[in-house]
């Protein structure tokens, strides 16, 4: 069952990508576009949370200093995804963001909390590491290694976050009730910085598709972020992040397909090894 979840929240992450880069290719890539993406995705993404959680809010200290380093992070991720987009393109940008977010929680989870390092777990993190790295693309700008390095440690740190609240034996809330306040902590942050620059920057019009990034990227990300919390309190850090990994880049792929735009044969060979590496997952003991 907590499998079948980790996939609906593959599926459900596939699309937050391109979310996130309709959203800047509309309004830029600067502080103020950024700030104002988190705080719309943000709202769209804590009601979305309130109505699963039947619009209770709870609340400890543990959970909101975690919540709060979570937002922080999640902040910081977005503005370095729009500049980081700005120099490379949307390949070269999901190579370090999934790398990022297989590698982190895989090697916390193995060296700080005692998971057990198994023949399939191996197999399947090398597969993934090689299909990654067959969709990278040469000759892209150096200009923006800081920032993709950046995405490359956020997306993994939001991984290693997540594993620390569900570990800890702290007094702390539902999964739900982390994602509420890491919500609550998010739109807050973006308000506050929006407040300080709003003077300082405009942006183009707002229109149907920033509408339409805003809802789709917070109610996504909020949602399959969830799931992600459910679902680690049972399966190890070192299953579920490489198979979320893989399992992006084998839908994402095939909405490509289906969507009637070109796949490399390297986009197609890096598909064909993450499934194997999926495969040994879940039949290699």
């Amino acid at each position: 069952m907590y499998y079948g979840l980790i996939m609906l929240s593959t599926l459900i992450f596939s699309g937050c990508f391109w979310f996130k880069d309709i959203y800047r290719e509309q309004k830029g890539s600067s502080f103020k576009a950024s700030f104002e993406f988190s705080f719309y995705s943000g709202i769209a993404g804590f009601l979305a949370l309130l109505i699963i959680n039947k619009f209770s809010f709870e609340f400890s200290p543990f959970t909101f200093i975690i919540a709060m380093i979570a937002a922080v992070n999640g902040l910081l991720f977005t503005i370095c995804s729009f500049k980081a987009l700005d120099k490379i393109n949307l390949s070269v940008y999901s190579v370090f963001s999934m790398l990022g977010g297989m590698a982190l929680p895989f090697a916390i989870g193995i060296i700080f909390y005692n998971e057990a390092m198994t023949l399939s777990k191996g197999l399947c993190f090398v597969c993934i590491l090689i299909a990654i790295l067959f969709t990278l693309q040469k000759g892209e700008s150096k200009k923006g290694t800081k920032y993709y390095l950046g995405v490359f440690v956020l997306n993994g740190m939001s991984g290693v976050l997540t594993k620390i609240f569900t570990a800890a034996d702290y007094t702390k809330t539902s999964p739900a009730g982390y994602s509420i306040l890491t919500s609550v902590c998010s739109i807050a942050l973006s308000a506050i910085m929006l407040f300080i620059i709003s003077r300082k920057e405009k942006l183009p019009k707002t229109n149907s598709k920033v509408v339409f990034a805003c809802l789709g990227s917070g109610i996504a990300n909020r949602l399959a972020n969830y799931i992600l919390v459910a679902a680690l309190l049972f399966v190890d850090a070192s299953v579920q992040y490489p198979m979320v990994t893989g399992g992006v880049m084998i839908i994402s792929t095939l909405i490509c397909l289906f969507t009637g735009k070109k796949v490399s044969k390297c986009e197609m060979l890096s598909v064909l090894i993450s499934f194997i590496g999926l495969m040994c997952l879940f039949l290699i003991k």
